[in-house]
């Protein structure tokens, strides 16, 4: 995969891309970037895969202070890029394809513009009000302290989150120094708690009454033993999207990391359905 860099609206977008066909654009969430899928897409068969870097995440930290400024990073905002991104690109219509944060993103973008939404694939994705989490919430509401912390104590809040979040103990151990790094090369602990802050629920309860009347196929996959985002949620995705829901029973929230084969399988099944 290699990674790509293009100007929107006097903003840095990057991206990993590998393939070709059909286009499926995969988005991650909060604590990760595009290299959430990276065990994913090498298994993604006939699609241009394109994983999508929120702004403010992975290597565009620093665009989040654009000009000293600090751009808005919201999950409806990212929506915004996102569809500003496939025009630039000249990408009219694609697979969504989301986890945590990034399928929140997915949902938006899929209400707000259906035309452009070929197919929607969530992972343990946050939907109607089941996001902050209380860990989150609970450093939000500390946050003249917290925006203090040392760089070691953010690390160890996304080993907190790594280790609750992987049903694969390895995994976790890989997935928790890769994800560090940028937060170590941009920012630290004050990037997280930036994005931390950046979150409403507001933004998927303001879609979710529209997703019923989302006419697109779709495919919901789910750790069941997930702590951050709750099975009774997939369940309420699959419902309202007319969508086969997959169990993966005793698989946690970071399910792309940790059973990358099932994502892939059911992802490749979306794309032969669309056209």
């Amino acid at each position: 995969m290699e990674m790509h860099t293009v100007e929107v609206a006097n903003k840095q977008i990057h991206w990993l891309e590998e393939g070709s066909g059909f286009p499926v654009v995969f988005i991650h969430g909060i604590p990760t970037s595009p290299l959430l899928w990276r065990h994913v897409i090498p298994r993604i068969k006939n699609a241009r895969c394109l994983a999508f870097e929120m702004l403010g995440y992975g290597e565009s930290m620093d665009e989040a202070r654009g000009n000293g400024e600090l751009r808005n990073i919201s999950v409806s905002q990212q929506a915004d890029y996102l569809v500003a991104w496939l025009r630039e690109l000249g990408i009219e219509r694609a697979v969504f394809a989301g986890h945590d944060l990034g399928g929140g993103v997915a949902q938006i973008a899929a209400v707000r513009h259906p035309e452009m939404c070929a197919g929607l694939f969530l992972t343990n994705a946050i939907c109607y009000d089941s996001w902050p989490i209380p860990s989150v919430k609970a450093m939000r509401m500390a946050a003249p302290v917290t925006s203090h912390l040392p760089d070691a104590m953010g690390k160890q809040v996304l080993r907190t989150l790594m280790y609750r979040g992987h049903d694969d103990h390895e995994q976790a151990k890989e997935s928790l120094e890769l994800h560090w790094r940028p937060y170590a090369e941009h920012g630290g602990a004050e990037s997280l708690l930036r994005q931390m802050q950046a979150l409403d629920v507001e933004d998927t309860l303001s879609v979710a009454a529209k997703l019923p009347s989302l006419d697109v196929p779709a495919r919901i996959v789910w750790g069941a033993a997930d702590h951050f985002q709750k099975i009774h949620y997939g369940e309420r995705l699959a419902k309202d999207l007319h969508a086969p829901l997959r169990r993966i029973e005793g698989g946690k929230h970071f399910t792309p990391e940790d059973h990358p084969d099932i994502i892939a399988e059911e992802i490749n099944r979306l794309v032969e359905t669309v056209h």
